[in-house]
């Protein structure tokens, strides 16, 4: 079949729910889909099973299609770092990092561009269906000479594109309207279908809507799409985190996250997030910790200039006192790194050299180094002989005092992280999370020896978000026609 392209109005209009959506649908139907984004800008990224990285949008996507993730998914990968700049990942490994004026430079754009028709190109010899994902609005005509991950991209692969559009921001037939009419003619003809998503309300309203939006693009609106409250599936940026809930609740085990200003990996909290027996929220003051249970300091891009926020903001003492109160403190990767001694960027790593003071609370020294460390582990946690699993993306090398205990022991009889006591401990291992026996851990001071969520398997329930997923797009969307248009009938 012809490749189909999920291309936008904006950002966070829903491409990559969709994409995803659409990925189990064609492995419902019997076929071998994948999918692709040619270049990814986000701060939630894996690591492949061959220990390389990639956005984690695309991890979920080949996830819902039932396959490996691999970096030819997603070639090219921005992590952006602050002050307009971004480690520029590339096969899955960091190049370096470039402002964001230097990245969109014409010099050095073909090698990018080749770089990512070269992925596209292996992808597509092994699998089909491909479901390639648009980055941001397609309507931005001052990169349009740059770009090689929307219209460009669909022009390389041959495929139809759908235009996804977010009715919830307002605006709806402006966009759609202008994304489209902005497009060259040839551009313009490779956009086959509308779809109108995260609609409120009676959809049935929607129906002279859709006439309007057909009558003055000319082209057919596939499907109206509502907002989905019940279905949970990894999200890219962390601008959903705006939306989040940020207090205490009684009667559950209350989860404060730090609202670090570069936080990254948020994914690593939807087991929790979706644990009946837990509240938890992003702390984006330090009074929001005050009646917390469990506080997580968690992963980020940038673990210096984090730290320095923690401080200035008062959050330190937040979590200082949280410790002084008996309260459970948990850090993940960068969170981790500031839990500690000191943390020194001799090399400046994420800036100018320096060397700063952790929060004191685990005997380890952090060393970023230039070296980033990418793959997926096996493990046992606290000693428990139950296998868990998750992932590793960091950059640095953390060093324990002679007499600290680690907290994990790795398949490959390393160690990681550190624990001080029941209360106190931090890990390298992001998606630590999702693994039963570390939930029950955590939570086990607060739920008087019940342990578990009895039937709840967590890797299973997050099988089933995908076919949820699918039942609605199939109700919404009209799949009948996205395969004419991929069998080139349309």
């Amino acid at each position: 079949m012809l490749p189909i392209m999920f291309a936008g109005t904006g950002s966070d209009v829903g491409k990559s729910m969709i994409a995803a959506g659409l990925c189990r649908i064609f492995r419902q139907d019997g076929y071998n889909p994948a999918p692709f984004k040619a270049q990814n800008m986000a701060l939630n990224s894996f690591a492949t099973p061959d220990g390389f990285e990639i956005g984690r949008a695309q991890a979920v996507q080949a996830e819902a299609a039932g396959i490996p993730c691999s970096t030819d998914m997603n070639p090219l990968l921005l992590k952006p770092s602050g002050d307009c700049m971004s480690q520029v990942v590339l096969n899955g490994k960091p190049v370096g990092n470039c402002s964001a004026r230097d990245y969109f430079r014409k010099e050095g754009r073909e090698f990018l561009i080749d770089e990512v028709h070269k992925a596209y190109d292996r992808l597509s010899s092994l699998y089909d269906p491909i479901v390639i994902e648009g980055a941001g609005s397609i309507a931005e005509l001052n990169l349009k000479g740059l770009d090689l991950v929307n219209m460009s991209m669909a022009r390389y692969a041959g495929a139809r594109v759908i235009l996804v559009a977010d009715i919830d921001r307002g605006g709806v037939f402006a966009s759609v309207y202008g994304s489209i009419m902005l497009q060259d003619e040839c551009d313009r003809k490779l956009i086959r279908g509308i779809i109108v998503n995260k609609f409120r309300g009676d959809i049935e309203l929607f129906n002279d809507g859709r006439k309007i939006l057909e009558d003055i693009c000319g082209v057919p609106v596939l499907g109206v799409v509502p907002c989905f409250n019940n279905i949970h599936i990894d999200e890219e940026d962390s601008v959903s985190l705006a939306g989040k809930r940020s207090c205490s609740v009684a009667g559950k085990v209350n989860v404060a996250v730090v609202s670090l200003r570069h936080i990254s990996n948020f994914t690593d909290f939807n087991r929790l997030e979706n644990d009946s027996r837990v509240n938890l929220y992003y702390a984006s003051a330090p009074d929001d910790i005050a009646d917390a249970d469990i506080v997580i300091i968690p992963g980020t891009k940038s673990t210096i200039a984090d730290l320095r926020y923690m401080r200035d903001s008062g959050m330190t003492a937040a979590v200082l006192d949280a410790r002084r109160n008996g309260k459970i403190i948990f850090g993940i990767c960068g969170g981790y790194q500031i839990m500690g001694l000191e943390v020194s960027d001799p090399e400046g790593v994420e800036g100018l050299p320096c060397t700063m003071p952790g929060l004191g609370l685990l005997p380890v020294k952090t060393i970023l180094t230039g070296e980033k460390v990418t793959r997926q582990v096996e493990f046992c946690f606290r000693g428990v002989e139950l296998p868990c699993r998750g992932y590793e993306i960091h950059m640095g090398k953390t060093i324990l005092d002679n007499d600290a205990t680690p907290l994990n022991r790795m398949a490959d009889g390393q160690y990681d992280g550190c624990i001080v006591d029941d209360r106190c401990m931090g890990s390298y291992i992001h998606g630590i999370l999702d693994n039963d026996a570390v939930v029950a851990s955590l939570l086990a001071p607060y739920l008087n020896d019940q342990v578990t969520d009895a039937g709840f398997d967590y890797r299973k329930w997050r099988d089933n978000q995908y076919d949820l997923l699918a039942d609605e797009l199939r109700r919404h969307i009209d799949i009948g026609a996205i395969y004419k248009i991929m069998n080139g009938d349309d």
